[in-house]
């Protein structure tokens, strides 16, 4: 959970705070390494997100004593402490991991599949609801108004009742509980996502509609290639721009959505798209702090059904060398090595960085020199 800068500044001499600004780049190279470590465990991983993925052990013995190794290897090769969850279902191997996180007698490593069923339902007992995987602090409080109070609670619900009454997402979220799994991978052994969001807070309020094109622009190019590396195509795409909640003015929030031509992932049909939701949801007296893009309804590239009457189709669908030869040069080279005009503007939106630590590890010239 973040906390604004601004509510703990005092701390920095009071209290000896040392503050740091967020180094992305090292962060990516460091996250690689450990999912590279992990890679060696299993032969089908999921990369869930930068600190967090999935192995999948069937047919694995002592998976307990696998999951201490792999934690010892990703903390002697990286320096990354971790924690490891076992279980039947992703749902349960989450719950594991949270068990590993805040119960010491676990020392690290939560084995739920290889629990009685009686002592599983204990430890899901202590466990408040909103701590369950899809739950989060919206659902929680609904649910705790129905009852529901504990993992444990949910796990006893009925899925075609709870389906019925919130969504899908729900009932399986109950058999996966269960130990039922009900989320499949593809044939690779890895899963899309279902939506490709980038979004940033500003480095200063930004007022006028030039600077957030610029910002939504780059968000835009970010989103996309993340779609190509996908190998996915986007139907439709969501921009969203908001104003401090910290600050006295009144809060504001707008979004707008757009409809894609065609499926794509085309960088600048999505930033044309883009730059057209942001004006429809811009309003000038509003000092922004913060904006984002979402692309979704996305489908595998290269099977999505064309529209033969529509006299856009054509220029919809551009070249898919041009943006492959793009994401080469910037993979080379670094991100934004090509990019679009829209993008090359001052960048008076873009996050500050005063405190930024070097790239340690991804640059040479930021290599530390040890002299003996």
């Amino acid at each position: 959970m973040g906390q604004p800068w601004h509510e703990i500044r005092h701390l920095e001499r009071a209290a000896g705070l040392v503050a740091l600004s967020a180094n992305f780049e090292l962060y990516a190279d460091m996250s690689d390494r450990m999912m590279g470590v992990i890679a060696q465990f299993a032969p089908d991983q999921l990369i869930y997100s930068i600190d967090e993925c999935f192995l999948f052990l069937q047919g694995m013995q002592k998976t307990e004593e696998l999951g201490r190794s792999l934690r010892e290897r990703v903390l002697y090769w990286t320096g990354i402490p971790t924690c490891v969850g076992i279980g039947a279902s992703y749902t349960q191997a989450k719950l594991a991991n949270h068990l590993a996180k805040v119960q010491p007698q676990w020392r690290g490593v939560c084995d739920l599949a290889a629990l009685p069923r009686r002592e599983m339902g204990a430890l899901m007992r202590g466990v408040p609801v909103g701590e369950v995987w899809g739950i989060g602090r919206r659902l929680a409080p609904q649910l705790q108004a129905a009852g529901i109070h504990t993992a444990l609670d949910l796990a006893r619900s009925d899925p075609t009742v709870m389906t019925q009454r919130y969504s899908v997402v729900m009932g399986r979220t109950i058999r996966e509980l269960r130990g039922t799994p009900c989320i499949e991978l593809d044939d690779e052994g890895t899963a899309r996502r279902n939506q490709v969001i980038v979004s940033r807070s500003f480095g200063k309020a930004i007022g006028d509609l030039a600077g957030l094109k610029e910002a939504i622009a780059t968000f835009t190019a970010i989103a996309a290639q993340r779609l190509r590396a996908q190998g996915s195509v986007a139907g439709a795409l969501q921009v969203f721009i908001q104003n401090s909640p910290f600050r006295a003015e009144p809060f504001f929030t707008a979004s707008r959505s757009m409809r894609l031509v065609s499926p794509t992932h085309h960088t600048p049909a999505l930033a044309k798209a883009a730059g057209a939701a942001l004006s429809a949801a811009y309003r000038p007296d509003i000092r922004y702090t913060k904006a984002g893009v979402m692309l979704y309804d996305l489908k595998d590239a290269g099977v999505e059904q064309l529209d033969m009457f529509n006299q856009e189709t054509a220029t919809a669908r551009p070249p898919a060398k041009l943006m492959s030869a793009v994401d080469a040069l910037n993979g080379r080279f670094g991100r934004g090595t090509v990019r679009m005009s829209e993008e090359m503007g001052p960048k008076e939106w873009a996050t500050k960085q005063e405190r930024l630590t070097p790239a340690y590890t991804t640059r040479w010239e930021c290599t530390p020199i040890v002299r003996a």
